[in-house]
């Protein structure tokens, strides 16, 4: 990406700025403009680039060409290898004490850390070590400001010295009905019944008005739902959703925990087999599905897979209108004769509270070999999604929260319960997000705090889809589930007058992130500013032992294991076998494994370099996929993604490196070998010159889990095969 730059912003001439898009006509004002905005900041890059940022030199409407043009040029001489990565969001003295962190630490700051308290920017990691080493007074200060009802207040906050639970008792004591709490109009944030809860449109109505329904709205359908439930199955059974992230699947979701039943969480993009496993594994007695799932236009089958994975009894919503598209066979139900059971009972429901323990949805690992894992989530990591949202997303009442997701992986929870418990409005869109329709909705509702993952947005840039759209009332954005491009980054960020895009990393049983970015430090792309509030962690070394604080490393993170809103169980595993054993005693505790590779740069930052798993030994040297696949990414305009996976030789010998490549264009053919030549050159420029390229293949997609994360582990696998077949001949 580089190539994009002159050498310096101040070697930038017209004919460039012409190159790079803008029009002739217009390209003397800017430069004189970019002039004005970086002329006084000599060789300071990082106040060069707030400069442009603030003075608006860059705008959505320019070619993508001119913000790259600016932002390489910027920093053109910026030493990553002694400076970190290049800040391009910096937080602003005046609006942070605004931001839900801020203006909490603003309120208990001075009393909690005295006279070292000076401001929410300068005293922030001094914050956050205070959350980490007084969790009870952190997390008594948070459950202020979501609303959360208890019934009976828990006696603690944290049980620490249960040693049963290596992760301590969380609570104890508390009783309350989560999705209850979803559902209570709430004064402090300013939520009433009247208050938009959620905000919606179908693909295909893309230039008719948003749809619109109220807090009040939502309690009555999900009382309705939740009655109709109590007619046909027992407190405590388990019933699966999987369907599309829609209206009415939030409305099943929160209605099965109101009335004490359990979410199943199923992705509606699994094949018979996984359906029925997860059935299986999770004992569930029911599942809620649709007929068919409409994407780009197109309508796929749904029931007819659910069908084949499952006998259970299945209720079967329709896509569109009232009426069914398919025949449900003996024993399953139309959502319509399912909602008449509740014709005749009393239109108020009673929800049913338990411990904050209590089990409320069974999510599922990628389950990429073997059988996935089965993660209970109880009343507590709800909770935790909305504190997380409310303390790195800056989620506050009023903001209008959109995440293309499903209830079937992890963020489909995490976003649900971070709009509702935040006072926020839910944004949903009944189709496709690949397609401009999402990107045109995003506009009309008016989104605010918009998530999504890498492969979406390289989607939504290589189509130029936001084109003509205006994102300028986006907040803060936010990206998860793999590693984030760069450029891809520049590009979102400027769509929205270079708002901040926090990364998130963590996992299901996590039930949030464990590092993510901050509105209260500086951001950079593709890296994460810090470990997630109340979170602490140590990289360790080969031989386990923890680096030093601050030193910039490599290595396998550590999780301190008091951390609130995670696992203490697996329903199908040892959880101590997975998450413990062989973890090295930490301060008196053992480290809690979560599996992530993570780099912590000069300045601070971390990038998270893959899954231990996905990490190789080239030439004696180890290095991580991502890593590889960041630098192959960029080395041809045509490359949509790259994955970067090792091949140990059936004779024995090194690992080779393979490299499979998607096209922006999959109706073109492409010469593999020059592919090879464009990828050795750009690891051998920019990564380590030792590093060859054995093997590379175009592929049309990469496999990947339903939460979007690409499965390298099947890739290899694959090309394992195919090599060893060649072999053979």
């Amino acid at each position: 990406m580089a190539a994009t730059a002159r050498g310096s912003v101040g070697e930038i001439r017209a004919a460039d700025v012409e190159a790079a898009g803008l029009a002739a006509a217009d390209a003397a004002a800017f430069l004189a403009a970019l002039r004005s905005a970086t002329g006084k900041y000599g060789g300071d890059a990082a106040a060069a680039w707030a400069a442009v940022v603030a003075a608006g030199v860059l705008r959505p409407d320019h070619p993508h060409a001119l913000h790259q043009l600016v932002y390489y040029s910027v920093y053109a001489g910026w030493d990553r290898a002694k400076r970190g990565p290049p800040p391009y969001w910096f937080p602003s003295p005046t609006d942070c004490k605004q931001t839900n962190l801020g203006r909490v630490m603003e309120q208990n700051g001075p009393k909690l850390l005295g006279a070292s308290y000076k401001d929410p920017i300068s005293s922030f990691a001094l914050f956050h070590k205070f959350s980490i080493e007084n969790q009870e007074v952190y997390w008594k200060i948070v459950l202020k400001e979501l609303s959360i009802k208890f019934v009976r207040e828990p006696t603690s906050i944290l049980d620490a010295p249960d040693k049963s639970k290596k992760g301590g008792t969380w609570f104890p004591g508390a009783v309350l009905n989560i999705a209850e709490c979803c559902l209570l109009p709430w004064p402090s944030q300013n939520k009433t019944d009247d208050s938009t809860a959620i905000v919606w449109r179908d693909e295909g109505f893309d230039d008719y008005p948003v749809n619109r329904m109220s807090l009040k709205e939502l309690r009555t359908q999900v009382m309705t739902v939740a009655n109709a439930l109590d007619t046909m199955f027992q407190k405590g059974d388990r019933i699966a959703i999987d369907m599309p992230m829609t209206c009415n699947a939030v409305i099943v979701y929160l209605a099965i925990i109101l009335g004490g039943f359990v979410v199943v969480g199923i992705a509606d993009s699994f094949a018979p087999q996984e359906i029925g496993t997860r059935m299986r594994v999770a004992k569930a007695k029911a599942i809620v599905t649709q007929d068919f799932i409409i994407r780009g236009g197109k309508k796929f089958p749904l029931y007819s897979r659910v069908m084949e994975g499952t006998s259970a009894k299945a209720i079967v919503i329709p896509a569109t209108g009232d009426r069914l598209g398919v025949t449900p066979r003996n024993g399953d139900m139309s959502w319509k004769d399912f909602l008449s059971r509740a014709a005749g009972r009393s239109s108020m429901y009673s929800p049913v509270y338990q411990s904050a323990d209590a089990l409320i949805n069974i999510l599922f690992s990628s389950g990429t070999t073997g059988e996935p894992k089965a993660i209970p989530w109880t009343q507590l990591c709800p909770i935790r999604c909305g504190a997380d949202t409310w303390a790195h997303l800056d989620v506050r009442p009023k903001d209008i929260g959109c995440w293309p997701t499903n209830l079937g992986w992890v963020m489909g929870p995490i976003q649900l319960f971070s709009c509702f418990l935040n006072g926020a409005t839910l944004a949903l869109y009944h189709g496709s997000p690949l397609g401009r329709g999402f990107c045109k909705f995003v506009q009309d509702a008016r989104v605010s705090v918009l998530g999504s993952v890498p492969s979406l947005v390289k989607s939504w840039k290589a189509g130029n889809l936001t084109k003509g759209l205006d994102w300028t009332k986006i907040r803060v954005l936010a990206t998860t589930g793999e590693a984030s491009d760069i450029d891809d980054n520049l590009w979102l960020s400027s769509r929205t007058c270079y708002k901040p895009i926090v990364e998130c990393c963590g996992g299901t049983e996590l039930a949030s992130s464990y590092i993510q970015g901050s509105l209260l430090q500086p951001q950079a792309f593709g890296a994460f500013s810090g470990a997630s509030m109340s979170t602490g962690f140590v990289i360790l070394d080969e031989q386990g032992n923890p680096y030093p604080d601050n030193l910039p490393c490599s290595g396998e993170v550590g999780l301190f294991p008091l951390y609130f809103g995670a696992t203490n169980r697996l329903l199908n595993a040892d959880h101590d076998k997975v998450y413990f054993d062989g973890m090295p005693i930490y301060r008196g505790r053992q480290l809690r494994r979560h599996g992530d590779i993570i780099q912590r740069t000069v300045g601070d930052y971390y990038i998270v370099q893959g899954r231990a798993d996905d990490t190789m030994n080239l030439g004696g040297i180890k290095t991580s996929s991502v890593e590889i696949e960041r630098v192959c990414n960029g080395a041809d305009e045509g490359l949509l993604e790259t994955a970067a996976v090792s091949i140990k030789p059936s004779g024995g010998g090194p690992e080779q490196l393979a490299i499979l490549a998607v096209l922006k264009d999959r109706s073109t053919s492409y010469d593999a070998n020059i592919l090879k030549s464009k990828f050795q050159r750009s690891i051998q420029r920019n990564l380590n010159p030792l590093f060859r390229v054995s093997y590379v293949k175009v592929v049309p997609e990469f496999p990947r889990t339903a939460s979007n994360k690409l499965l390298r582990r099947v890739l290899r696998d694959q090309l394992k095969q195919e090599l060893a077949n060649r072999s053979k001949l």
